[in-house]
Parts: structure tokens; sequence; C-alpha cells
């Protein structure tokens, strides 16, 4: 399952959105101590939970389906092969939502036993089958006629809403069983070890689509109703309940095959199957690039990809039918802009993945949920750098997740990579930055670590004995050992089973040629420095370069104890040495003052790689947050960028000043750090100009529309009055934007307009026929500065005009708005909770909606409002991202108290010396 893209948008830094603001080292204990006081040091317990008993399993689910798109129901006769492997009375499956009619189990070559009762777990999501006499051990016939209601939360058989061409407003029934939802569609054993195969059929409409795993083996018309047909879909192979599904609806394709002879189509809404295309050419180079990676084919006929109206995730794997967001697989070649091409790209390489990694071999339980997540968060990376080498994607790899992975990892309140996971209510929680970004953080570090040619070597020694299976951690370790030789297990553990990830101090010193290098580890904290006993240790990968050659290692070590003597032959006085080539290790790194002295200067004429630009800057900014050093320091290495070319390390500069102006917006000095924004930002703009130039790419694309975004809402005059000029001519009709210009134009004329400008973005929002635009839309809204407006956006976003999985974005837009517009989406939250959580409930949209909410405070008192707020009114679903949101408050409100005096006192001393650039 593809999550949703990073809150720190490509055209533009929406601060406050997943900051973990930090703390001086110095007052670490009284945080958290201050922690304990509120409760938010420990997860509460976890709930009682059994899994399935083992003596009944599925072979085979003989499954039909009759929707009703009118009513909202749908009728399910299920008939499972089945195994009983120990005598009993009784069958315990999953079931929720669901009404059973009847039950019987009929013995091979006996008669049917009809159960006499249904007694529903519910709060268990369990239901026990019970039977008048034992039923041997054998095989037999389990049948089950059965109600369910195709409801409007997203999960389970749901129903999704469009409008046709006509404007016409329908329903189409859809599915997303991943986690366990398979179970509101069906009785099953809704667990991913227990595999089985599937014949499905639906009863739909005659003029609609009907689509499941596999492909059509008969299409009949429907006995009792001439407007019915019956449609017939090939046996699967053994595979997860999650990963079934069907779809009935209206819909246009394009197709083709790949090189390997697979069908590939990409479902569009009616009319906009030209939409489908760009998707359709990924997917088509995808297939065969993974088969040739893993050395083992795609296992079905046919793959479809499909734009689902109403989705909460970015997309699922189902198996042969891949389920999308439509801004995750639409393409209008004129109106699409180049960050949702990439998006799109990156969705489908993350899916397709999942065909092999995942699917063929799946996870023996959610406790090992990184394991899909992350690895497919990686490999989507590898695969659209060899579709798209333009993009230099995995630059962008270390801002979009490695860097977002060590925020969140770096709280009292994250978790290991590897949770134990019970009931279903704590499998959502895990659905998050570390499942998906420090897992595809340490499976890069592990790839660096072992190479290329062994790792894929690995790779399919993994897939090709687990196929059609179940696999845990371990398994993958024990392929890739045997492959490398590398101590694999000893060295991933240390990253997967402990929560956080180490602080590299180094210090050097010239001993004649040789540059003697001291290493000490220490884990990292948001906080500071770690204060605890026993501090935890990882094994970690180094590498080491010098100014001789800044791309290439000069040397690699593992390292595996506490601290460490290095030497580096034949290093010259004059030469930088820097740790973690092309920031693919796991860890933040300290300088000593003269090392960080000497590499300021490969910042400024760019000597140093622009990965390495970026991960030096990223880590100090954190070590400013941790209070470790003083954010004063970061500020004058910002202005050291201004002759910074590279798109990524302005996203991620453009991120971390977005932090710094939310932090700041809590103080009256808060214009100052907006002159300083437009200082760093106003030359880069001047060169690159509103309009592309002759041979520029994808990335100067994306950087005109980050920096103009930037000037635009720190209020650049110059900006501002061609944005204005640029709008009117777009309104107006008589020049229209081009795509990659409406983020950072629609975001400055909304933060510096009116009511009217209001009314006409509500007017283009209602007009736009592209889900794309709609969204652009949406996520500015909270730009607008005025009270009275902020409450017209947020009744907006519970209006009917915004889909319900894009309500989360414009109230979190309203959130990293302003100050004011933080407080009034939270008392907005608060007001209309009930109907909130009704509609998110057991998503983990309601984690996304509280996190980007309220994570901006910077008040002590607020961690406390949150806390008790969601004790009266709980999310169980969401309960670690509370306490997550709670700890970073404290802390936004510690390097308040701690910088903020030393900030405002540069940005005076600047004012009224200019520095010269």
């Amino acid at each position: 399952m593809a999550s949703l893209p990073m809150d720190c948008s490509p055209t533009f830094c929406v601060p406050g959105f997943w900051n973990p603001f930090t703390i001086f080292r110095s007052r670490s204990s009284r945080r958290r101590r201050r922690l304990h006081s509120l409760g938010l040091a420990a997860m509460p317990e976890k709930r009682p939970f059994e899994r399935l008993p083992a003596d009944v399993s599925p072979i085979n689910y003989s499954l039909c389906l009759k929707p009703d798109l009118l009513d909202f129901t749908f009728e399910g006769k299920l008939e499972a092969a089945a195994q009983v492997r120990q005598a009993t009375n009784q069958i315990v499956m999953n079931c929720a939502d669901i009404d059973i009619i009847t039950a019987s189990y009929a013995p091979e070559g006996d008669e049917e036993i009809h159960a006499t009762g249904f007694n529903y777990q519910n709060e268990d999501e369990k239901v026990t089958l019970s039977f008048p006499s034992t039923l041997q051990t054998g095989t037999g016939t389990l049948k089950i006629d059965f109600v369910g209601e195709l409801n409007d939360k997203m999960k389970g058989f749901y129903r999704s809403k469009y409008t046709t061409p006509s404007g016409e407003v329908r329903y189409a029934a859809v599915t997303q069983f991943e986690a366990t939802d398979a179970r509101r569609a069906f009785p099953c054993w809704d667990e991913p070890a227990i595999k089985a195969t599937f014949d499905i059929s639906l009863v739909v409409p005659k003029d609609r689509v009907a689509l499941s795993n596999m492909n059509v083996i008969d299409r009949k018309p429907y006995p009792d109703d001439e407007n019915l047909v019956e449609v017939k879909f090939a046996r699967t192979p053994v595979m997860s309940t999650y990963l079934v599904a069907f779809v009935v609806g209206e819909y246009d394709f394009v197709e083709t095959r790949s090189k390997d002879g697979v069908c590939v189509r990409v479902y569009t809404p009616v009319g906009k199957a030209e939409q489908g295309k760009f998707a359709l050419e990924v997917a088509a180079k995808t297939l065969p690039f993974y088969k040739d990676y893993f050395n083992v084919p795609y296992p079905l006929p046919k793959i479809d990809l499909i734009a689902i109206a109403d989705f909460a995730a970015g997309a699922m794997e189902n198996w042969g039918l891949v389920t999308y967001r439509e801004t995750a697989l639409l393409i209008d070649p004129k109106n699409s802009c180049s960050s949702s091409r990439q998006w799109v790209a990156l969705v489908v390489g993350h899916e397709l993945a999942h065909q092999w990694f995942g699917n063929l071999v799946t996870m023996e339980w959610w406790t090992h949920l990184w394991l899909n997540e992350g690895f497919a968060s990686w490999i989507e990376y590898l695969c659209v750098d060899h579709c798209f080498p333009e993009y230099d994607i995995w630059t962008q790899f270390v801002s979009a997740d490695y860097t977002r992975a060590q925020e969140l990892d770096a709280l009292d309140n994250s978790h290991p990579i590897e949770v134990s996971v019970g009931h279903p209510s704590e499998v959502d929680e895990i659905f998050d930055a570390i499942s998906y970004s420090k897992g595809a953080s340490v499976i890069r570090m592990l790839h660096d670590y072992i190479g290329d040619k062994d790792f894929k070597k690995g790779m399919n020694m993994y897939l090709t004995k687990f196929q059609q299976k179940n696999a845990a951690t371990e398994d993958l370790w024990e392929s890739l050992e045997n492959a490398s030789g590398k101590p694999i297990a000893a060295v991933m553990n240390t990253w997967t089973k402990q929560m956080g990830f180490p602080l590299i101090y180094v210090e050097a010193e010239q001993v004649e040629d040789d540059r003697l290098l001291r290493l000490s580890q220490k884990k990292f904290c948001a906080s500071g420095s770690y204060v605890g006993e026993d501090c935890p240790q990882w094994m970690v990968p180094i590498t080491i370069s010098t100014s001789e050659d800044p791309n290439q290692a000069k040397l690699k070590i593992l390292m595996d104890k506490p601290e460490m003597n290095v030497v580096l032959k034949n290093v010259k006085p004059d030469q930088w040495v820097k740790l973690n080539l092309g920031t693919v290790g796991f860890y933040r790194t300290q300088y000593s003052s003269a090392m960080l002295e000497s590499l300021l200067p490969g910042i400024r004429d760019l000597s140093l790689p622009p990965v390495d630009r970026l991960g030096l800057q990223n880590d100090l900014f954190s070590l400013a947050r941790a209070g470790i050093i003083s954010t004063v320091e970061v500020l004058k290495v910002m202005e050291a960028f201004v002759n910074e070319p590279n798109y990524t390390v302005w996203s991620d500069l453009s991120c971390n000043l977005g932090i710094l102006s939310t932090l700041l917006s809590h103080t009256d000095f808060y214009e100052e750090i907006q002159e300083f924004v437009k200082d760093v930002f106003s030359p880069i703009g001047e060169r690159l100009g509103w309009d592309p130039k002759p041979g520029e790419g994808h990335l100067d694309a994306l950087l005109r529309g980050l920096v103009l975004g930037k000037l635009g809402k720190a209020g650049h005059k110059a900006t501002l009055e061609e944005a204005r000029r640029r709008f009117k001519d777009h309104v107006e009709g008589k020049q229209i934007l081009s795509a990659d210009l409406r983020s950072p134009v629609y975001l400055t004329v909304l933060k510096h307009g009116d009511g009217t400008t209001l009314d006409i973005m509500l007017k283009l929002h209602k007009q736009a026929d592209m889900q794309e635009e709609k969204n652009r839309i949406e996520r500015v809204l909270g730009a607008t500065p005025l009270p009275d407006l902020i409450q017209k956006v947020l009744t907006f976003a519970l209006s009917e005009e915004v889909r319900p999985q894009d309500t989360v974005s414009v109230i979190g837009g309203v959130a990293g708005g302003s100050k004011h517009g933080r407080k009034a989406a939270w008392k907005f939250i608060k007001d209309n909770w009930e109907e909130l959580y009704n509609r998110y409930q057991g998503g983990f949209l309601i984690s996304r909606l509280i996190k980007l909410s309220v994570e901006g405070f910077a008040v002590d008192k607020m961690a406390g409002e949150v806390k008790a707020f969601f004790e009266s009114h709980p999310a169980p679903s969401a309960e670690r991202t509370i306490q997550q949101c709670c700890e970073n408050i404290l802390l936004n409100a510690a390097w308040l108290k701690r910088d903020a005096e030393s900030i405002h006192q540069y940005l005076l001393q600047r004012k009224a010396s200019p520095p010269t650039v």
C-alpha cells in the first residue's frame, strides 16, 4: 500500500506537518519528567488478542457477490473447500458488519451439517459457527449465505461516488482490504498467513465494468434479472485475503502488453482514457524491470491499474488489480504538473514491486509489515531511476524519506521498525514513516553495504524459496547472508528491533601525511543527548570521503562498538573529510568545529555532491532543534547555499525554513524570519525567472515552483505582483497558467488576498474537471489570512465539494497556514469530532488529520489540552500519533524558549548590516 506523498510538497513547504521539534540537552531529563507528568512517555497496554484457531483452514474460496449500487447492500454466497485438522464442533472465522443467513459444513462424501448458532464477537471481529455434531478431520465444504452493506468508510467492500460526463452522480462498488477488512466483504480467515485460492464471481448490471484479481473466463446473463450479468474470473494463485479485490463501475481503459507478454491495462473514469497513458507506459517498463531484477517472472496473466474516486491511501497492491487514488494514477498531458508525474511514477513502481514482494511472498504476520512496505518504498526509487534517470530521484529520496524517518525516529514515542502487533486496531498505527521511510532507508543502507550483485542474488533466493508462502524478517536476512557472506542478521537486528538511530560524533587530527579520526556513537534524541543508562548501540556501515574525490568512498568500515579510531592514509592537511558519502547510512553526524569549518566552502563552491550538501545541512538543522548546537549557527550555514542549483537541496532547505517559520509564528518577530527567507531565495528566484528556458527539464520545473511559492508566501514584492498579474490573466482566460506554476501562484495570491480571491479560488475548484487541480486548490486554501475566511475554508472542507479523503489536506492546510489557522483548525476538529471520527475511524487518515492539525503548536499547556481531549474522545488507531504530537508540542515550546531570543538578535543584526553575497 502506498502512503500519501510527503507533506513538504514539491511545490512549497507546508510547515508544521510532521515536524518533531527538539530541545536542549541539559534539559532532557526535565522534559522527560514533563512527559511523564502528562502521561506521554509510554504507550498504553495492548488489548488482549488471539489469532484464529488452527483447527480448520481454507483451501479454496468460491465466492459470488451481488452488489446493489442503489440500496448500497450486497448479497454473498461462499463455498469454501476447507480442511479440518483437528476434530471440532465449531468454526471460528473473521467477520465484521456482515449478517450470516445460513451456514453449513459438508464433509467430503458425507451429509451436510447445518450450523445451529452464529456467535458474533464484534470487538474482535470474529464469528463462531456452532454445529450440532463434531466435524471430523478431513476435507469438506463450508457454505455460507450472507448480506452486507456497501459502506461509505473507504474500507472493506464500499461505495465510491463519481459523476458521469453528463453530470449525474453515481456509485461504484470497490474494495480496500489491507490490513484487516476482507472480513467486511465475506466471512473468511483474514490473516496473512492463512492463504488459499479464490474463484470469484460478481453479479452486476450489464452496463458496468466488473474486475477482480484474475482475468474474466465467463460472462453470462443472470437468470433472475435480464439487466444483470454474472461475471466469472479465473482461479487465483494461493494468496492472502487482504490482496483480494473487486471493482464494479463505469470505466474506460488503455492497454498494452509488456515485453514479457503480460496484458497491462489502466482503467480511468469515462472519457479520460488519455490520462491513463503515462501510468501505462511506466507499468509496461516496470514489470520487465522487476522480472529481471528478481529473476522471477510476474506470475499472473494480466495486471490492471484502476483509478478510484474515493480512496483513503495512495494506492493498494491487490494482486493483478491495483487500486489508486485518481491523483496517483491519472496524468493530463496539458494540466498535470511535474511533481504529479513523478508521484505517479513512484506509486506505480511501489505497487508493482509488491506483486512479488508482498503478494508472491507475504509477511507471516503484521509484525513484519515493514518488510513489505519498507522494501517497496526503497525499490520504487530504483525503478523510477531506471525509467527516468533525469529525475535525480535518489537525491529526492533523502529529502522525502530518509530525513522524514529520522525526524520521527528521534522521538521518545517512536517505535522499532518491527512492532509486535496483535489486535486489528493496532495494525493501522504502524502504516507510518517508520515502516515505510525508515524501512526503505535501512534497506538502502543494506543494499549499499552488500553491493547490488549479492543483493539481487539474495533477493532471488528469498523469493524462490518462499513463493506462495509466508516469511518473516529473519528469512530475508538469511537469504542475503547466504548470498553475501556478511553478518546481515547481526547488523540489521540493531536497526529493526530497537527504535532510534545513532549520532556519530567525529573529530580529526593530522598525523604526518595521514588523518586520524576519532568516532563515537550515541543514540540521537529529539530532546538532546541520550541521558538514560545502557545506551543502545548499532552496527553502523560507515563510508568516509575526502575532497580528493568527493564522489568516492576512501574507506568503508563497520562500526560495531561505541568508540573507534580510524586512520585515513595520505590525506593532506588542506583536504576536507566527510562521513556518510551519499547520505546512505541511517545516522546523523556531528563534526568537530574544525572539521565543519573545512566542509562549509564545499557548500558554497559546490565541490560537495548535492546529496552530501543536503545531508550536512539537514544534520545541522536537527542538531539545532535538539539543542546540541545553536539555531543561529544553522542560519549562517543556510546563507552559504546562495549558489545552490539543485532542486532537492533547495526543497530540504525550504522545509527546514518552513519549520522554523512555524515555530517563530509564536513570536512577535515572524516578519523578520520572512525577510531572511526572501534574502536566501531571491538570488535563485532571479536566476530562474518565471518562464522555462530552452533545454530545461523536470527538475528545473520543480525548482521554479518551489522557489516562487516560497518567495510569494513570504511576501516578496516582485513575485507577489507578477503572481497577481498572471492569476488575473489565468482567471480571465487570456493566458492559462502552466500546471507547474499553478500551486505557487494560487498560494501567493491567497496568502496576500481577500474574500474575493478566495471566492475566485472556490469557483476554479468547482469548475475543475481534474482531481489533481481540485487537490492543488484544496491544499493551498488554508493560506488565506483572515479569520472569517479561514472559517469559510474549514466549513468547505466538510462540504460535498470535497472528497472525503481530501478533507484532511484542507484542514491540514489551514493548520499549517498561520498561527490563527492552527487555532481555528484545532477548534474545528474538536467541534466536528464526531463526524470526522465516524468518517475515518479505523484508518490511518484519522492519524494524519490529528498530526497535521496539532503538531505546530509550541505552548506546553497545548500538549495537556490535546492529551485531555483524546482521553475523553478515544481514537485507538491514532494513540501513538497523539503521543508523538504531544511530545512535539513540548519540544517546540522548549526550542522556542531556548533559541528565540538569539535568533531574534541575529536577524536584527543582519538587518542592520546585510551580508554580502
